[in-house]
């Protein structure tokens, strides 16, 4: 019989009292990471989403719905300059008052050890979507060097996933300083940086929160002019 050692949420530092059964003894184990009240905590998206970005209709007034589509997406879909360039945002969150002050611990108070909690939920979801390549989202070196790590490609590898950086960014002002149009016309953010063939591949690309969609879909746009196949993004949250 498995001997389960004691270990503590990542989260709330609570010891974790693992379930047993007859499932856990004979199947394989799985590394404990947070407590059972930090787990309810996180909202999983469900129900019926906007196809394009993940955002529950059910929490959007229905005057801001186009069909099958939120009003944002609608209009960067009727914008020429990004039309079909985004194929659809998956996110697996919703970015609630629970996982904001989860992300801050992580994000901005560098508390790495904070991506093994998304991990099974990350693994899930990319096998789902099946990508040729996983490309997180970059930082700029100055913001780096603030934070100390990429937070979405610290997602990737705590998942055991394999990181392609595709890409790297343009220094420029925080993009949440920026309204939404400011973030639509922005120039390109992003180069090119690495000699991995992307022609006809199908890209995900990875990051830690949707907000507007501005800086995925800088992304998607640089690697669908340069050959990629489909693009589609992944975000934990929404």
């Amino acid at each position: 019989m498995k001997l389960f050692p004691e270990v503590q949420c990542l989260i709330c530092d609570e010891k974790i009292q693992p379930v047993m059964c007859w499932t856990s003894i004979f199947s394989e184990e799985k590394e404990l990471t947070i407590c059972s009240s930090c787990q309810d905590q996180f909202e999983k998206i469900e129900g019926e989403l906007c196809k394009m970005c993940s955002r529950p209709f059910r929490y959007l007034d229905e005057k801001f719905r186009r069909g099958d589509l939120c009003h944002d997406c609608k209009r960067w879909e009727e914008d020429g300059e990004w039309q079909g360039f985004l194929e659809a945002n998956h996110s697996i969150f919703l970015y609630n008052d629970f996982f904001k002050e989860v992300m801050a611990k992580y994000k901005f108070r560098g508390d790495y050890i904070l991506a093994k909690v998304f991990a099974e939920s990350i693994k899930e979801s990319v096998k789902t979507l099946k990508p040729d390549l996983l490309v997180p989202i970059p930082l700029s070196e100055e913001r780096l060097y603030e934070r100390g790590f990429n937070q979405a490609e610290a997602l990737i590898i705590e998942s055991g996933l394999i990181s392609s950086m595709l890409l790297t960014r343009i220094h420029g002002e925080k993009q949440s300083k920026k309204s939404r149009s400011e973030r639509i016309h922005i120039p390109q953010v992003f180069r090119i940086s690495s000699q991995v063939e992307i022609k006809g591949k199908d890209i995900l690309l990875f990051d830690d929160i949707y907000t507007t969609g501005s800086t995925l879909r800088h992304a998607a746009k640089l690697l669908k002019e340069s050959g990629a196949g489909m693009i589609q993004s992944l975000t934990l949250a929404r």
